[in-house]
């Protein structure tokens, strides 16, 4: 077998992440030599996804990992087996799939049209993102959020005053960009000040409209120029791929499904995938010519490599105190399906629902919930637990109480919806975003932007000859053939 040495890369690309997974599929078709690592035995980085044994050990590997991980503090909790055969108990390992960073899809994001164009969608199955929910402390009660004009409409709890402003609300917003005269001045003040002076929105009304940026800060904290694009998002998704639903999720695994895909395609393009091995030392030589290496790399595994361009993931050492977020996965023995039903005719059965808990909302022993709470509920739909239970994915800023808040999340989601089953299974831990990669609740098209900047970068001149991720079928196969083989 030829040594990775003997080969002269364009290429190295360490980390097979969303970003770089997807990089890989841009240059998949581009004829370059291109060689990716990752240190992990398994695909996905910080969008992977496991069985339970797999958690298992994933856990105890971070328990090994020095502190400057992107993951730290994972804890798992499991109910006791009951004696009972009637008590509900986990499934076999198999059984489920637990992705680390679960995201929805805009309907409106290029992501989509890009796997469309570059023919990898074919492997892919996406289910439908349903009802949104908010929890009404005051009325301890959980609340369907509007999606648009005719759910304000038909809200008998907002009064008609305050229908008249969302309404010049939901008009100016979809538009905001063209209405620069309305918020630039304010681009820096909290969304709620904004709405507050704007358009006279009271608190309650400035609490739901944050919610629908996915935002892990308060209104206060939460930008007005961050914010308005992702409200725009959210509005201008729904009914874009059909009635009742404005986002969507990869069947099986979420993010970890498209890294795979994208993966597989940069294999049959001529890539060369060594996992179990990382970049343990770099160094930068001034390259002779166009065509010599500009970095030295030395592998894990002992061998060297030389590569024109390198392109790895930098972690919170790199960049300084980016955001951390406190995770939770847990499994119920219930499908909850007071959460996922339809409330618009015509609509798709949706696999999962988000219920967002405000600041303030949560009562707790040790302090205040000051940050949002997000809970993505995922149904059986998703593939990633048996029929009969859900996956619920949990998250919020980290700080010394976010544990606690988590839980006070998770048994008031359960005391609130009818057959709420029986807790089985919760995994605990924190997550620090890597450089130029938020942690957002659903997808930024800007990662997009970055993996373009990139593709552009190891094109250079050809890339004004060719369109980004824009690929032809393949000669001489029909569409089902490449699928079988190729992909």
């Amino acid at each position: 077998m030829e040594s990775l040495s003997d080969t002269r890369w364009d290429v190295v690309i360490s980390g097979t992440g969303l970003r770089h997974s997807l990089l890989a599929l841009a240059l998949s078709r581009s004829n370059k030599k291109i060689l990716h690592v990752d240190e992990n035995d398994y695909y996905g980085g910080p969008e992977a996804a496991f069985s339970l044994q797999e958690v298992d050990e994933w856990v105890e590997e971070l328990g090994k990992a020095p502190t400057s991980t992107l993951f730290r503090n994972a804890s798992i909790w499991k109910s006791e087996e009951e004696t009972s055969t009637d008590s509900p108990t986990l499934s076999f390992s198999r059984a489920y799939t637990l992705t680390l960073s679960p995201q929805i899809i805009y309907t409106k994001s290029k992501l989509l049209s890009r796997l469309v164009s570059s023919k990898v969608y074919r492997q892919l199955e996406f289910q439908a993102v349903g009802n949104w929910w908010i929890y009404n402390a005051e009325e301890a009660v959980l609340k369907r959020l509007p999606n648009g004009r005719e759910d304000i409409f038909q809200d008998k709890n907002i009064d008609n005053r305050a229908k008249r402003n969302l309404m010049k609300f939901l008009k100016f917003v979809v538009d905001y960009e063209n209405q620069t005269d309305v918020w630039e001045a304010q681009s820096e003040s909290g969304l709620d000040i904004f709405l507050s002076s704007k358009f006279n929105f009271p608190a309650h009304l400035q609490i739901v409209i944050t919610a629908l940026t996915l935002s892990l800060a308060p209104p206060s904290e939460t930008s007005v120029k961050w914010a308005l694009p992702r409200i725009a998002r959210h509005l201008t998704s729904i009914g874009l791929f059909g009635p009742g639903f404005g986002a969507v999720v990869p069947k099986w695994g979420g993010g970890a499904e498209i890294s795979q895909v994208a993966c597989r395609a940069g294999a049959v393009g001529g890539g060369v995938y060594v996992l179990g091995t990382g970049i343990e030392n770099v160094k930068v030589v001034e390259a002779e010519d166009t065509e010599s290496p500009a970095f030295h790399l030395a592998l894990s595994n002992g061998e060297a490599v030389g590569t024109k361009l390198y392109v790895h993931e930098a972690t919170d050492k790199d960049n300084g105190g980016i955001t951390t977020v406190s995770k939770a996965i847990s499994i119920i023995s219930s499908s909850v399906p007071s959460l996922f039903r339809s409330t618009v005719e015509g609509s798709p059965l949706a696999a999962v629902s988000v219920v967002v808990f405000p600041p303030m909302s949560l009562q707790i022993a040790d302090g205040i919930q000051s940050d949002p709470v997000y809970i993505m509920v995922h149904s059986s739909e998703t593939g990633e637990c048996p029929a009969g239970q859900s996956v619920l994915y949990s998250t919020t800023k980290s700080s010394s109480l976010s544990k606690i808040v988590l839980q006070a999340a998770l048994e008031s989601l359960m005391n609130r919806v009818p057959n709420q089953g029986k807790l089985l299974y919760t995994l605990y831990y924190e997550q620090t975003a890597p450089s130029g990669s938020p942690l957002d609740l659903s997808f930024d098209d800007q990662l997009l932007e970055q993996v373009e900047a990139q593709w552009r970068e190891v094109m250079a001149e050809k890339a004004n000859e060719e369109s980004f991720m824009q690929f032809e079928e393949r000669k001489g196969m029909e569409a089902e053939e490449e699928d079988d083989n190729d992909y």
